[in-house]
């Protein structure tokens, strides 16, 4: 059964995909350039699914996945490919998603992300919070952060992810990556004894719980640098998902020191590409005397402003000015930009003044059908 998930998973590669998904009763689909594409047009059975998991998990994962009906791991196809796991069960029985994890772990430079994401790596104290929905792109950011300073400063990294996805090898720096159930029993855990292990840089995987959140809080403002992620859509949704995970007699206190600790959030959304891939718009707040201000004050509504008039000074911008670059560069059309733009009609004011033809193209993903690599592989 293994060799089945095998031949389903180069396929993924051959086509350039990033997620693999199989649903019981339901065709093998891949997901490429953000589109759902069937591969072939044959079903997988509830057995198919459940042998595949029996044969690639241990016997204490296939019991923990039919005890608590999900289950995340790695997998490792060969040298070059890792995937992260999730099993799950539904209404239909059993279902499992692989997302690829490059083994390479590309720079800030070959990312061409904003220079002030850079700046934020350079920081010796904070917490960097890197918010988005699921697949924008987080990890990877993360991943070319850590790099940045492994490659650059003699520091001691600790990690705490479910599961470790990116691999960093001691570079500059010496890394200690931690996987929660494989090395630790859970992220409040591994927080609490990182802080007694000599970290200058501690990143956490998600931010899931309040104990999570307090001691991330606390190692940021005991002098080490913090970086974690948050399915937030952007920095002042972020900023009051922090301090809502607090009860009401708390979020002064836990607004304050956020003021005080917070080194700034970067937002990713994955937008469609004329070329049909896809880029990221990025919004990035960085904290400035103003920015700590308006935190602590209680003046969430005036953080995008000043987001977008920080961008000459401090290189932040926001998401609509995030957009507009990739519209100047003619790397997306008229209509994403509208489409993820964080207020389409002031958006609709700044394109008349740089000209919105954009020549009418659609995305090449328009009708793009997926290629079954090898089938007779599979038949045989």
């Amino acid at each position: 059964m293994e060799k089945k998930l095998q031949f389903y998973l180069k396929n993924l590669i051959h086509n350039g995909g990033s997620d693999l998904h199989l649903k019981s009763g339901s065709i093998i689909r891949l997901r490429v350039n953000g589109d759902l594409l069937k591969l072939g047009d044959k079903q997988m059975s509830h057995d198919e699914l459940d042998g595949i998991a029996k044969a690639i998990l241990t016997p204490e994962q296939y019991e923990t996945l039919t005890t608590t009906k999900e289950l995340d791991a790695t997998y490792v196809l060969d040298e070059d490919n890792r995937f992260r796991l999730n099993f799950f069960y539904q209404m239909d029985g059993l279902s499992a998603v692989l997302r690829i994890i490059p083994v390479k772990i590309l720079t800030l430079e070959e990312l061409k992300l904003p220079s002030v994401i850079t700046d934020l790596s350079n920081l010796h104290r904070g917490l960097i919070l890197v918010t988005g929905v699921t697949g924008s792109g987080k990890s990877t950011t993360l991943a070319a952060m850590l790099n940045h300073i492994n490659s650059t400063r003699k520091k001691h990294i600790i990690t705490v992810e479910d599961p470790i996805e990116f691999v960093h090898p001691d570079k500059q720096s010496l890394v200690s990556q931690r996987g929660v159930g494989q090395d630790t029993l859970s992220f409040a855990n591994a927080l609490k004894g990182a802080l007694r292990e000599d970290p200058d840089i501690i990143l956490i995987g998600e931010m899931r719980d309040l104990e999570t959140i307090e001691i991330a809080l606390h190692a940021a403002n005991t002098g080490h640098l913090v970086f974690s992620t948050l399915h937030t859509l952007d920095a002042k949704e972020t900023i009051n998902r922090v301090i809502g995970m607090f009860p009401k007699e708390e979020q002064n206190r836990i607004r304050i020191t956020l003021a005080s600790v917070l080194g700034g959030v970067v937002s990713q959304r994955l937008v469609k590409t004329i070329d049909g891939k896809r880029a990221a718009a990025i919004e990035v707040m960085k904290l400035t005397p103003r920015i700590s201000e308006l935190i602590e004050q209680n003046r969430d509504y005036e953080i995008l402003d000043t987001i977008e008039e920080g961008k000459e000074i401090y290189g932040s911008q926001s998401f609509d000015q995030s957009l507009l670059e990739l519209y100047r560069s003619k790397k997306i059309t008229e209509e994403t930009v509208y489409e993820h733009a964080t207020n389409p009609s002031d958006m609709k004011l700044k394109l008349r003044g740089i000209g919105s033809d954009d020549g009418g193209e659609k995305s090449s993903s328009d009708n793009k059908t997926v290629d079954i690599f090898d089938l007779k592989a599979e038949e045989e």
